[in-house]
């Protein structure tokens, strides 16, 4: 296809020719500037022999763009949507460097298909538009796994995005904000506004760019305490980090443990755990597993 997809017109045009009615509840949205789409590709750092996975491509616009790049590379496109598949097939079939997926990304055994491939290429990244509803669990399904990625660039929605990156203290941190930045470093690098997709969202997007940590730079001593402590904390923030914990549904531990869990830590007794730093929460996680031991539940 030569013809630019990401075009008001063109796009309009493919949707009317295939008849395809596109839905908010699958978060069917397409992007149809090439401005912000060159933005996703460059922030991305696609190099010609990378391994790149595409989540949710729709009609190809940013497939198309990503192609360009890729000259000895591979690019997966995943794509829930039996029509939009059949179409992204009419469009690349003479591509050999592109494999179109018909399936949900959180259902398809990804790691399996990536491993097969990896050592053919230089690196491999993901480009997604994810769909709002669905865009944490699909995020942390990557972040997660043992599999790892170079670079992460998602479209989605501001809001999540500015949570994502928000800082200890602020309305907008909390345990999605603590579980990304424990496993990589997140940065907005553009505003989208809804003008800019067919049919148009009712709220503004971000790119926002995550950079795994192939090395942790915060190491706990268990992974799934830490984030019992994490969802103690956050499913009641105003309270102090102690009451959170000793009050919570997540955690059943005796008060006087972790009173003298703060004192290690040199933690005001009267702290609230939002304001505490990944490290900070990392480190009275780990100090609270020793004084717990075997009586966490």
């Amino acid at each position: 296809m030569e013809e630019i997809i990401a075009r008001p017109s063109v796009t309009r045009k493919i949707l009317k020719k295939y008849d395809i009615h596109l839905t908010k509840s699958m978060g069917q949205n397409m992007l149809v500037d090439r401005n912000i789409l060159d933005i996703i590709v460059d922030v991305a750092q696609i190099g010609t022999k990378d391994l790149v996975l595409e989540i949710g491509p729709g009609i190809g616009s940013l497939t198309q763009l990503l192609l360009s790049e890729i000259k000895e590379g591979h690019l997966i496109a995943v794509e829930k949507d039996k029509k939009l598949a059949e179409v992204l097939h009419d469009f690349f079939s003479d591509c050999s460097r592109l494999e179109i997926i018909n399936a949900d990304i959180l259902e398809w055994d990804w790691i399996s298909c990536l491993k097969q491939k990896e050592h053919l290429y230089d690196k491999i990244k993901i480009a997604a538009n994810l769909p709002y509803y669905i865009t944490s669990p699909i995020m942390m399904n990557f972040l997660e796994s043992t599999f790892y990625f170079s670079r992460m660039v998602f479209l989605m929605q501001k809001e999540v995005a500015e949570r994502i990156v928000s800082a200890p203290g602020s309305k907008k941190y909390g345990s999605l904000s603590v579980a990304v930045q424990y496993y990589g470093r997140p940065e907005i690098v553009h505003e989208v506004p809804p003008t800019v997709f067919i049919p148009r969202p009712e709220v503004t997007s971000s790119v926002l760019v995550i950079h795994p940590y192939k090395e942790k730079p915060v190491k706990v001593q268990n992974e799934d305490f830490f984030f019992k402590v994490v969802k103690s904390i956050f499913q009641q923030r105003r309270k102090t980090l102690k009451n959170s914990i000793y009050k919570g549904s997540v955690l059943n531990i005796n008060k006087n443990k972790i009173t003298r869990t703060l004192e290690r830590c040199g933690l005001d007794p009267k702290i609230r755990g939002e304001k505490l730093s990944v490290a900070e929460i990392a480190a009275f996680s780990d100090k609270l597993l020793q004084n717990v031991k075997k009586e966490v539940t």
